[in-house]
């Protein structure tokens, strides 16, 4: 993941701040979290997992987590993170130097026959033969596949019925990933695994593709998913981890995740009220008549910021008071992993 991966403030601006709060955030030297607790009947199954190419390079540098059965487990990571390396060691395409790694009960790498025809794997690119139509294309990929759906299923369930007959070559991007998820699919697997699977989707073709992935975990499928999109994760995973530098440094839920980080409090006094006025204990920062609050007490702080704005017969314009989201706390990991950066290359 780059710089411009990552979703930017929506509100447009910066604007600095101070918080009657302790500093908090993530430290991503020598961190290592694991994702296990609490996992009942795990499906997918990591522990102490190390890969290291040639040259000596640690891409995975002992990484630990579960997944549960019917969990949708989603894992990010900053840029070079070791993410991709990590599914491909749960995928089977490649054997861990180190660690133990269990999909289904099984060594998917040593064991590939017997967790294969369980799993589907959509890629980040599935390159298909360009002159085949889309109904050649699946029934080719059904041909080595166990108990495959029928073509005309497949392709409905991820919205492609109406173009059966159009060779691949004149599918749209987002066309091929909606091609790319049908054939993972198509053996009704029991583990998914879905690597940025909305990538070139509209956004009318990304909800889509989020409500199938829902019905398919409700239905007891397992899913481990990678993405760029933070509201992706946030919007569909049980449970989440953010890796960097082949560890994972937070795991949990969104809300777990987001806990560390403060609210924010954001709206614009009239002209005529000057930042001073407001309550010291709100110590909040001003860009000319622009104010954001940070605080780890979102009720309390919210609760004393309107007494004194009906108190005062103050009106606080465009006000937008919200908890920390996923997005900040992957901010928090990619800039500390940045500064790391920069005071190592000194």
């Amino acid at each position: 993941m780059t710089s411009d991966d990552i979703p930017r403030d929506r509100a447009g601006g910066t604007v600095a701040y101070i918080t009657d709060e302790p500093a908090t955030g993530f430290t991503t030297d020598a961190v290592t979290v694991s994702a296990t607790d609490s996992v009942i009947d795990p499906v997918i199954e990591a522990s102490g997992v190390r890969r290291r190419y040639a040259g000596g390079f640690e891409a995975v540098a002992g990484v630990s987590f579960s997944v549960a059965r019917g969990e949708l487990f989603a894992l990010l990571g900053t840029n070079g993170a070791g993410k991709t390396s990590t599914v491909e060691l749960l995928e089977g395409l490649a054997g861990p130097d180190a660690g133990t790694v269990r999909v289904l009960g099984h060594d998917p790498f040593r064991e590939r026959a017997a967790v294969r025809p369980r799993i589907g794997v959509m890629l980040q690119e599935g390159g298909f033969p360009s002159e085949l139509t889309v109904t050649e294309t699946v029934r080719m990929w059904a041909g080595c596949t166990s108990g495959a759906r029928p073509t005309g299923e497949a392709l409905e369930l991820v919205g492609l019925g109406h173009r059966a007959r159009v060779r691949v070559k004149q599918l749209s991007g987002g066309e091929r990933r909606r091609l790319d998820l049908a054939l993972a699919l198509l053996g009704r697997p029991e583990v998914l695994f879905l690597d940025e699977p909305t990538t070139g989707l509209d956004a009318e073709g990304r909800r889509d593709t989020w409500e199938l992935v829902r019905e398919l975990r409700d239905g007891g499928t397992t899913v481990l998913l990678t993405t760029h999109y933070l509201e992706e994760a946030e919007t569909l995973a049980d449970r989440l981890a953010i890796m960097h530098r082949g560890r994972i440094v937070t795991a949990g839920t969104t809300t777990e995740v987001t806990a560390a980080r403060p609210a924010r409090i954001r709206f614009e006094l009239p002209q005529t009220v000057p930042p001073a006025r407001l309550p010291l204990g709100l110590r909040a920062a001003a860009e000319g008549h622009r104010i954001e609050i940070r605080t780890h007490r979102l009720q309390e702080s919210l609760d004393e910021l309107l007494t004194w704005a009906r108190e005062s017969d103050v009106r606080l314009l465009g006000l937008d008071a919200r908890s920390a989201s996923l997005e900040e706390a992957f901010l928090d990991i990619a800039q500390s992993a940045s500064e790391s950066e920069r005071v190592a290359a000194r």
